[in-house]
């Protein structure tokens, strides 16, 4: 981001692949979260599902991912997310972040963030906010 943006502006934007029951177990082993739910088909029909589904920290990992792509981690002053709904394997990621407010925060200009990750089908995942330093 070379210049201040303004309300309304979309500064962040990445997609992301589908997701894998390869990328689960890789989640699994470096979270430390071995929920079956997540890897574990059996487990996860006999809890009422249809399959299993990803980890919420890893949905919320990718859109600070996105943020930080866009913008300089030392430029990050707050980062929060809601988890919406569950996000099912083979979903594909895209993850925004638009301007709704430039404010002053502790003397500093800053600009705060809506941010969305919605899957394929336009369903919201994750609804969050960032707050970053211009």
């Amino acid at each position: 981001m070379t210049s201040s943006p303004s309300v309304g502006d979309r500064i962040v934007h990445k997609e992301f692949p589908p997701i894998t029951r390869h990328r689960l177990a890789l989640y699994c082993g470096a979270s430390g979260d071995h929920n079956p739910i997540h890897v574990d088909i059996d487990f996860a029909k006999a809890a009422g599902f249809p399959d299993v589904f990803a980890h919420g920290m890893l949905v919320m990992g990718y859109l600070g991912q996105a943020l930080t792509d866009a913008v300089a981690p030392s430029r990050v002053r707050s980062f929060s997310t809601r988890f919406a709904a569950i996000t099912q394997l083979g979903a594909k990621l895209t993850c925004e972040g638009t301007v709704t407010e430039l404010i002053e925060q502790g003397g500093e200009k800053c600009a705060k963030l809506a941010l969305t990750t919605k899957d394929h089908n336009g369903e919201i995942k994750l609804a969050g906010e960032a707050i970053i330093a211009l």
